[in-house]
């Protein structure tokens, strides 16, 4: 059996927009990870689905596992931290709501 992780830090791409960012850092889709992926070691990739609401278009946000301290198990008491890697071209826009959506603005 894995050991459990105490803290996972991941990050995503620097156009990825102020929605797009609150969004993921929120505390359910914290807890949603953690049910989601039963391990997490340094270099996983993981596509995940963040909706838009009920008339927006679908955002998959490329998440990378930048450091994994502890083992590689992840489990409810693991932490999740956030940060910001180079851009890849992302194109999230909520084009429903808005012409072309949000866009990334520098924190």
């Amino acid at each position: 059996m894995a050991e459990p992780a105490n803290r996972v830090v991941l990050s995503y791409p620097a156009d990825l927009s102020t929605w797009g960012r609150d969004t993921v850092e929120e505390r359910r889709f914290r807890a949603y990870l953690r049910k989601a992926h039963d391990t997490a070691a340094a270099g996983d990739r993981w596509a995940e689905f963040v909706g838009v609401g009920c008339c927006g278009s679908a955002l998959d946000v490329p998440l990378r596992v930048e450091h994994v301290e502890g083992g590689t198990e992840l489990t409810g008491d693991t932490e999740f931290a956030f940060t910001v890697r180079e851009a890849c071209d992302l194109d999230g826009g909520w084009r429903v709501q808005s012409e072309a959506g949000p866009r990334a603005e520098p924190r």
